[in-house]
């Protein structure tokens, strides 16, 4: 399978104190030389054959789209809908397919929606308003695992390897266990909690309801996967306590949005289906699990500031750090990690500290804090000089204002980074500055799309590379973590990843020691660009980048002095085949025009 090239489209920019129009790039699946999962029971998670196929198929309805933060309705022949004027909509054409390193292709995109990636054809479209819906979809299963499409004919997928027909399986036995779940919350015994998980099965009825020829990758089977898998390991329900769900009121959300933004997330709740961008959908159970998702979030921060809880995880969707002060993008309605950041300062937290290390960069969470210098948002993404979705996340995104320089991005030049990149900037950023700011408590926004196998993220880290970052991180606030769900769209890759963090939070070592190999050389550039530029705010950066830098150095001389001494020998005169000596168009010349006899001898003076 071969994905599009991307291509960059402009959106109104966010709201907030960086103004000025900002390119934004649509999430889609990208990437077929990933390393593929083994079909095999993987964490207690099986994905089970299943008769039929997963091709989707379906007439076309015209979308409802929500008309800026009013909620008005209005029809749409495409689920691009124009903008309405207002200063908090985004609507208008918002996104782009993100394809692997090496591939190329030099047709524009038409839609630049999820529909373009999977029905794509090397001729230019001439009418620009097709409507994807209505293409058929013929001779095609999508995978359950990961969604890429795969021809009628091949019975395992081409990108993760899944077997033809699966389904999620052991996601029953979890719904069996969970009625005998300790409930903690700030009416209970006080009784210290180790680990309290976040979770309500009405997060499931937030799905893509209008009928399209592929599945959207934020779906439910995400939930459940992670869920059967914990399960399945022993550790959920069983060693873990539940905090019982509650909306988050509205007067908690506009803290974090505005309130035009609030009301135009619950105005859907009076529509079959509606979209805030291309690919940012809601139905009418959505405002509900967005709720939801947030609820869960601010009280398990509380839960653990007060020390009833150790730590917690919450698996909630839909996810959140891409919603800003006053739009829903990227898969995101309300930014879940912002509104735990200030329920622990509600709760009496000083500091706070956000580390995001999905595979994009969390553009809401950072508008919304970034002239805060009470909270410290670190992001480890991919950004390719603002070519990768959403575009924002450059290294000299520092904040602004009273917050300068506690924004701390990490922005990756390219894919297939893995887990020695990742411990990497761990060791020489994200710890140093994390232990310069002591926050009280730490929320990592968790997104499991950087891992191997993911169609969206075309990174290499391994579930034992984030159970070894957890690790790192429990280091910070004493133990204070709060884990929060983000993206991640492979099902293996998912679930596995989440089972090892939620272990590291019950107290197991790193799942897998990895070893302290060094880090690619995109990695490395990354993390001394980011050094040089953060080192102005924290000083403990200044020796780390000092000795990395004098390390860079005398690898980079030592390279060349190999290449000085590899010139040297092929100069000197001495044993050794001859066009080493003369090179070989020196040697062509010497066959073909002075012959094979014998060279006359240069003496100096003559």
């Amino acid at each position: 399978m071969r994905p599009p090239n991307s291509k960059k489209c402009e959106v109104p920019s966010h709201g907030g104190q960086n103004g000025g129009d900002q390119a934004f790039h649509g999430k889609c699946q990208s990437c077929d030389g990933v390393e593929k999962p083994s079909h095999s029971r993987e964490n207690g998670v099986s994905l089970k054959e299943h008769r039929g196929t997963g091709s989707f198929n379906g007439d076309h309805t015209d979308a409802l789209s929500v008309d800026g933060a009013k909620g008005s309705l209005a029809r749409s022949g495409h689920v691009d809908s124009a903008g309405c004027g207002h200063d908090g909509c985004l609507h208008g054409n918002n996104g782009s397919c993100m394809a692997c390193d090496d591939q190329e292709s030099d047709r524009e995109q038409g839609g630049h929606t999820l529909d373009d990636l999977f029905f794509f054809n090397d001729e230019e479209e001439d009418d620009i308003d097709w409507e994807p819906s209505a293409r058929r979809v013929e001779n095609r299963w999508f995978c359950l695992n990961c969604t890429v499409p795969n021809l009628d004919e091949v019975t395992h997928c081409q990108n993760c390897h899944e077997l033809k027909g699966s389904e999620v399986a052991g996601y029953d036995d979890f719904k069996t266990q969970i009625s005998q779940t300790a409930l903690v919350s700030a009416d209970t015994a006080s009784q210290l909690v180790s680990t309290a998980i976040g979770f309500d099965e009405r997060m499931l009825l937030h799905s893509e309801i209008e009928i399209k020829p592929n599945p959207h990758p934020e779906r439910p089977d995400r939930l459940r996967a992670i869920a059967a898998s914990l399960a399945a390991a022993g550790i959920f329900p069983s060693k873990c306590a539940l905090v019982p769900p509650r909306e988050i009121t509205k007067e908690e959300l506009i803290r974090v949005h505005t309130s035009d933004h609030v009301e135009s997330i619950e105005q859907t709740k009076n529509m079959l289906y509606s979209y805030f961008t291309s690919d940012t959908y809601a139905n009418g159970h959505s405002a509900c699990a967005a709720k939801l998702a947030a609820g869960l979030c601010a009280d398990l921060a509380s839960l653990i500031l007060s020390g009833r809880v150790r730590n917690g995880f919450a698996l909630v969707r839909p996810p959140g750090h891409h919603a800003g002060v006053k739009q829903a993008m990227g898969f995101c309605l309300h930014n879940n990690a912002a509104v735990a950041a200030l329920a622990a300062k509600k709760a009496g937290a000083k500091k706070v500290l956000i580390v995001d290390w999905d595979v994009h960069h969390g553009n809401g969470t950072q508008e919304i804090f970034e002239g805060d210098k009470s909270v410290l948002y670190v992001s480890l993404h991919r950004h390719e000089d603002g070519s990768f979705y959403p575009g924002t996340g450059a290294a000299h995104e520092v904040g602004v204002l009273a917050g300068e320089g506690f924004s701390v991005n990490i922005p990756w030049s390219c894919g297939g980074v893995g887990d020695n990149d990742y411990i990497f900037a761990f060791e020489h950023v994200v710890l140093p500055i994390a232990a310069e700011f002591a926050p009280d408590i730490t929320i990592i926004s968790a997104g499991f799309d950087a891992a191997r196998g993911d169609p969206l993220g075309c990174c290499d880290v391994t579930p034992a590379g984030y159970s070894r970052m957890a690790s790192m991180l429990t280091a910070c606030s004493e133990g204070k973590l709060l884990v929060i769900l983000e993206g991640g769209y492979n099902l293996r890759s998912i679930s596995s990843s989440a089972t090892e963090v939620v272990k590291v939070l019950l107290g197991d070592s790193p799942s897998h020691s990895t070893d302290a190999a060094a880090p690619s050389n995109e990695g490395m550039q990354t993390v001394l660009q980011v050094l040089e530029i953060q080192q102005k705010y924290w000083p403990v950066l200044v020796p780390i980048f000092a000795s990395l830098q004098a390390l860079q150095e005398r690898s980079s001389s030592k390279y060349v002095n190999g290449e000085n001494k590899l010139k040297r020998k092929m100069l000197a005169a001495g044993p050794g085949p001859v066009w080493w000596k003369w090179g070989s168009k020196r040697l062509l010349y010497e066959v073909l025009f002075e012959g094979f006899g014998p060279r006359k001898s240069k003496t100096k003076g003559k």
